[in-house]
């Protein structure tokens, strides 16, 4: 980290930025502030991933669209920026904590004296005392009480203060969460944590040797889609193909979105059988609906998925578990789409050829 920052002073620095932006411009690239994040480690050299990445794109001449910007953003960056938001949040929550913790100490250590002064006093009256020696008597045990009041304010006041901070704090903690592990035109689940959530399902899988499914689902033709009628009427539909796989995604399947057309579910203690019956049902409710134009009423016609549906086997990995299912989505999809193929269902294919 301090190598990149060190190359990006001084006026060799400022010809860096100048460069970086001038790339960007070239390939007509928004120079938003995670676009220019990409590109400021592109020409720093880190993480290399990502330079190889970009290189390779460039040499195949594929456009970096904001879909793509906005993947190697997620890929490469977003991960590391949530971790350090949850770290300061986290160290905030901390030292509130531990200013109450220092008060409600220092307000106990002011009770224990107080309360020795009482016992002290009450052996005093008891043994009797002369009327001076009870005035100065009734006088300090007046200015303590006094004080120890005053503290028990203080204390209440700051506790409240803290709670408050602490119950903001952890809200914003939340939010921070929320916004790194959810994809933001959907409200499904992103990649980020689809990765997270499988990789957890495989583990307890192997554990428990019980069953699991992934299926990824496509939009057939989307590009179509959007050519024709442009890409806030693509959003729409994306938009209702999540409410449909929310809607149908109960107890702890987890529906998320992957790529730009490309869906996913995780169906724990679910067969192949089981799985593909989901998807069907998704598909059919997907199908059923006839998506039109509000400006126009233009009816777009039918929407399609083709789904590919891999099961869990023993030693799996969760990275060949999804190369199962985009084996059998993209045999959906050789197939003439609007299908579902599972890994049963191609290994039977693959056998017969």
């Amino acid at each position: 980290m301090g190598h990149e920052v060190s190359l990006f002073r001084g006026p060799s620095g400022l010809e860096r930025a100048k460069e970086i932006i001038e790339r960007m411009h070239t390939h007509d690239i928004p120079p938003t502030p995670p676009n220019y994040e990409i590109w400021t480690g592109y020409v720093a050299g880190s993480p290399p991933e990502l330079c190889r990445e970009i290189e390779t794109r460039l040499t195949s001449g594929d456009a970096f669209t904001d879909e793509v910007n906005d993947e190697l953003f997620e890929r490469f960056f977003a991960n590391t920026r949530l971790s350090i938001q949850m770290l300061e949040a986290s160290g905030l929550i901390a030292r509130e904590l531990d200013g109450a913790v220092s008060n409600l100490r220092g307000a106990g250590s002011q009770a224990s004296s107080y309360a020795t002064l009482l016992k002290t006093a009450a052996e005093r009256f008891e043994g009797g005392v002369d009327s001076d020696a009870f005035r100065a008597m009734v006088k300090q045990l007046a200015v303590s009480t006094h004080e120890m009041a005053e503290q028990n304010l203080k204390l209440v006041e700051q506790i409240e203060a803290s709670s408050r901070q602490v119950e903001e704090l952890q809200a914003a903690l939340q939010a921070v969460k929320v916004e790194a592990l959810t994809d933001g035109l959907t409200g499904l689940a992103n990649r980020r944590m689809f990765d997270e959530t499988l990789q957890r399902r495989v583990e307890e899988a192997t554990t428990s040797s019980g069953e699991l499914c992934v299926a990824l689902l496509e939009i057939d033709n989307l590009r179509r889609i959007t050519d024709n009628w442009g890409h806030s009427l693509g959003d729409q539909v994306l938009r209702y193909i999540a409410s449909t796989l929310r809607a149908h995604a109960q107890g702890d399947v987890m529906a998320a979105r992957i790529a730009n057309e490309e869906f996913a579910l995780i169906m724990p203690r679910t067969n192949v059988n089981l799985g593909e019956a989901l998807t069907a049902r998704v598909a059919r409710a997907v199908k059923s609906k006839r998506l039109s134009v509000k400006s126009t009423g233009d009816v777009i016609g039918e929407i399609t998925l083709s789904i590919g549906v891999a099961r869990f086997q023993p030693d799996d990995a969760a990275t060949g578990l999804v190369t199962r299912a985009t084996a059998c989505l993209d045999a959906a999809k050789a197939q003439g789409r609007d299908r579902s193929v599972t890994d049963l269902q191609l290994a039977r294919q693959q056998n017969a050829a």
